[in-house]
């Protein structure tokens, strides 16, 4: 099959290349993101392979369909910038990749807590400034903390198991709990969880029940000082609600890998550039924010994965054979 791989950066190029060698697929790499302007480079191609800020709504999807395009191969696991029905009626297939590494993503959101709690970016800039001064550094004992979990797929699952490792109390909120959750994992309300956990982390998937979960009204709920982490979706977090909290320091310390409007900033080099998104600068204008331009998934172990699963979600759409992880509007 022809396949246009668009917001493909060199990492991509890499891994797709090694994961397709031993296959017939022709890959053209762009690094352009696909959208209503774009869609025409997608013409005489059999599929498209595309990341979390491509765009794939109705006018895209019937540009691609109208050039020839029946696949659309996701390198990602989510699909909300998708739009499914217009996938469905037009005949083209969506594809995604379920899980990558789950590891890496609770991982990250482990080095987040450790590094905000132990101000290390902090630390590692004053040092390399001759300053050894502790004051604004200082921290706690995660031991005998308590951390909610929002969210108990295999992301939220393997980070509460981390945490627990530090001696830490899991509780935790879905509406569907995990039976694969260990003892130690407490399922409560989520108003039980604002007000007891020390540390939030949120691993759950974007849906309109948690489109800005995180917004004034639940922050007013958690403890004073609060530790909040997202590595998940970044419409969870209401961003106004969230910089309202640190101004009167309900926040204690911030950690984002996802950004709600980060569409436009993540994935690029725009140090050369004024960034115009108000929120996002007066976020990082807070010594107690860690921010990370979605790199969580950002492993070599999930980029394998990531690759080997799209091209094997190729290789099933064109054969019709073995497994493909179809997503539909159902």
């Amino acid at each position: 099959m022809r396949i246009a791989v668009f917001s493909a950066k060199p990492y991509d190029q890499t891994f797709l290349s090694r994961a397709s060698a031993a296959k017939h697929h022709d890959l053209s790499f762009f690094d352009a993101r696909l959208t209503v302007e774009t869609a025409p480079l997608a013409k005489g191609f059999d599929g498209v392979c595309v990341f979390v800020n491509d765009h794939l709504d109705a006018a895209v999807l019937e540009q691609l369909y109208s050039g020839g395009t029946r696949l659309v191969a996701l390198r990602s696991a989510g699909f909300n910038h998708v739009d499914l029905a217009a996938a469905e009626r037009l005949g083209i297939t969506v594809a995604r990749v379920p899980a990558y590494s789950p590891h890496a993503v609770a991982e990250h959101a482990v080095a987040l807590v450790m590094s905000l709690n132990r101000m290390t970016f902090r630390a590692y800039n004053r040092v390399r400034e001759g300053n050894f001064a502790l004051d604004g550094l200082l921290g706690f004992d995660l031991h005998g903390k308590t951390v909610g979990v929002i969210g108990t797929g295999h992301i939220g699952l393997i980070f509460a198991d981390i945490m627990h490792g530090f001696g830490c109390r899991i509780l935790a909120h879905d509406p569907l709990p995990n039976p694969q959750a260990k003892a130690f994992v407490e399922y409560v309300p989520l108003e039980t969880l604002y007000a007891q956990a020390d540390i939030v982390s949120l691993h759950c998937p974007l849906t309109p029940d948690t489109d800005h979960l995180i917004n004034a009204a639940a922050i007013a709920q958690m403890k004073q000082g609060v530790m909040l982490i997202n590595t998940g979706r970044g419409r969870v977090v209401d961003t106004q609600a969230v910089i309202a909290g640190l101004k009167s320091g309900h926040i204690g310390r911030l950690g984002l890998d996802v950004y709600e409007e980060e569409e436009q900033l993540f994935f690029e080099d725009l140090s050369h550039k004024v960034i115009d998104d108000d929120q996002f600068m007066r976020l990082t204008t807070f010594h107690n924010v860690l921010i990370t331009g979605h790199q969580a998934f950002f492993t070599t172990e999930a980029l394998t994965n990531i690759a080997e699963t799209t091209l094997a979600n190729i290789d099933a759409f064109e054969s019709g054979e073995g497994d493909i992880h179809r997503v539909s509007a159902k």
